[in-house]
């Protein structure tokens, strides 16, 4: 039996949600399509495989500006919710470019702070998928608006390192989202369609003279080489796929359990060939991933800023089921040296892995810093010690292999032997530790001896075999400087069986002490 005076007001709110809905809007859904984009609800149903729970679905725009026509702008251009991914929930916010640009009016903004405390006190993830234009223009040029700022950065600064924090670019991102997006602990873009900058084209024109297109200024390749994006995709089903990859290797929250794979844990493909990936010339090259695929459980290996300083990797893994972080110095380019981008990559990655509770891989291979006028330039320095400070600053446990070059400074940035009390120090049979390398040091501190010589190119060569005699990773060990000399066929066995005995975290050196100040 129905109610005459009730089933209007049911009506009415049922015309309310259905107003905000693609499909009462199919005019902009379409040019949406037309340019090869989805909708903000389109990609929330491709993310939320086990279900979305909107709220303000109601909520509408402020005021506009006094003068101009009233805004129409369904849910106020941001669709947020919890949304379900794989079983587990999180925080979610999609900007909807159909609506006034994706701008960000103050009911929006307010919104995205809603999913802000729903991950802070609901301990969840928080996802932003970005699609828009910033400030609301029609909203913004009033003082009185304008005035009071915004909290969000605050309240994101205490998302971080507690909850896993994840922007998707999938359309303009110029302004108040790239800044909300430089908060993340991960960001990926859509290849074509994707921008991330302080400033779009005309604006940039405005203020420079410079004529650029967006793409110039902040596209998907160009930022993810400067290492501000982490993992660049063809099409936004890629970039939900990478979101939900992502999220795969973390807890909800710093408090949570790690996530485990399921059994069974084989290697990678090439274990079988471990002992012989790693050359022992160290003027040859080698693929360092192929080495972190032959000791991680088969097809685990996730890597983030791929393109961004390649002369580091950083990546997930899983051993034995467990989520790890991995870093390693990559021979390919470089030689595996550290600069400033790759000590900053490093440093970021390894402050991640803490906050969340991944133990530390770290595969060295190096023949140390960058030198000369343009590395300084970069603020290598500091940007050197930051990655040590993290490392130093780190409560997981850290296992550490030097597979072959190891020298000086950075060999000791990088957690060598007993520099960050590793739970795991080993070397491989190819490992060559010492200050810096022979010949180099053999002409900084030896010229004037080989010079006087009858016979000067005779005598430099017997004082490298002399010393070089003293670089064995038998003596690293012998010194127990390092824990072991392993093979590398054997290094998977001894990392699992660390795996299952070291504790989560280790206590504070330091109790009492607020917090440590970074380098930079």
């Amino acid at each position: 039996m129905t109610d005459p005076q009730v089933d209007p007001l049911i009506e009415r709110v049922r015309e309310a949600y259905a107003a905000v809905t693609d499909e009462a809007r199919a005019d902009k859904v379409a040019k949406q399509h037309a340019r090869g984009k989805l909708t903000a609800r389109e990609r929330v149903a491709l993310l939320a495989n086990g279900g979305f729970y909107e709220f303000g679905a109601l909520a509408g725009p402020g005021p506009a500006q006094a003068g101009a026509a009233p805004l129409v702008a369904p849910g106020d251009g941001v669709v947020t919710g919890i949304a379900y991914v794989d079983g587990r929930p999180l925080a979610l916010a999609a900007f909807d470019f159909t609506v006034l640009g994706g701008s960000n009016g103050a009911t929006g903004m307010a919104k995205l702070d809603r999913c802000v405390e729903r991950a802070l006190l609901d301990k969840i993830p928080l996802v932003m998928l970005m699609d828009g234009g910033g400030h609301r223009m029609q909203e913004a040029l009033d003082s009185r608006l304008a005035a009071p700022g915004s909290r969000l950065l605050m309240r994101l600064a205490d998302l971080s390192g507690y909850v896993p924090i994840v922007a998707a670019m999938m359309g303009p991102g110029f302004g108040a989202p790239a800044n909300l997006a430089a908060c993340c602990d991960f960001v990926t873009i859509v290849r074509g369609i994707g921008t991330i900058g302080m400033s779009s084209a005309p604006l940039v024109q405005a203020a420079t003279g410079e004529t650029l297109t967006n793409d110039e200024i902040g596209g998907a390749d160009i930022q993810a080489e400067r290492g501000v994006v982490d993992v660049v995709t063809d099409d936004e089903h890629e970039a939900i796929d990478a979101i939900r990859l992502y999220l795969s290797y973390l807890p909800p929250s710093a408090d949570g359990a790690p996530v485990l794979g399921t059994a069974p844990f084989e290697p990678g493909d090439r274990a079988g060939e471990i002992d012989a990936l790693v050359p022992a010339s160290l003027r040859a090259g080698y693929d360092v991933r192929e080495v972190i695929e032959a000791l991680a459980d088969r097809d685990t290996l996730f890597e983030l800023k791929r393109t961004n300083a390649p002369n580091v990797v950083t990546a997930f893994v899983r051993l034995g089921g467990r989520p790890v972080g991995v870093v390693a110095n990559q021979p390919l380019h470089l030689a595996g040296a550290l600069d400033s981008a790759a000590c900053e990559k490093a440093a970021h990655f390894v402050a991640v892995c803490d906050a969340f509770g991944l133990p530390l891989l770290i595969l060295i291979d190096l023949p140390g810093f960058l030198v000369g006028t343009a590395a300084e330039e970069t603020g290598l320095v500091r940007r050197s010690a930051r990655l040590g400070y993290e490392l130093a600053n780190a409560t997981v446990p850290r296992f550490v292999i030097v597979t072959r070059k190891a020298y000086g400074a950075a060999y000791i940035v990088m957690g060598g032997g007993r520099s960050v009390d590793a739970d795991l120090s080993l070397a491989w049979p190819t490992a060559e530790i010492c200050a810096i390398p022979i010949d180099s040091a053999v002409d900084v501190a030896f010229r004037a001896d080989y010079e006087s010589a009858p016979a000067p190119a005779e005598r430099r060569t017997q004082l490298i075999k002399l010393f070089q005699a003293n670089i064995d990773p038998l003596l690293a060990a012998d010194g127990f400087g390092i824990d072991d000399v392993v093979l590398p066929s054997r290094t998977r066995e001894l990392l699992l069986e660390a795996l299952g005995r070291v504790q989560p975290r280790r206590p504070d050196r330091v109790p009492g002490k607020r917090r440590t100040i970074s380098p930079i």
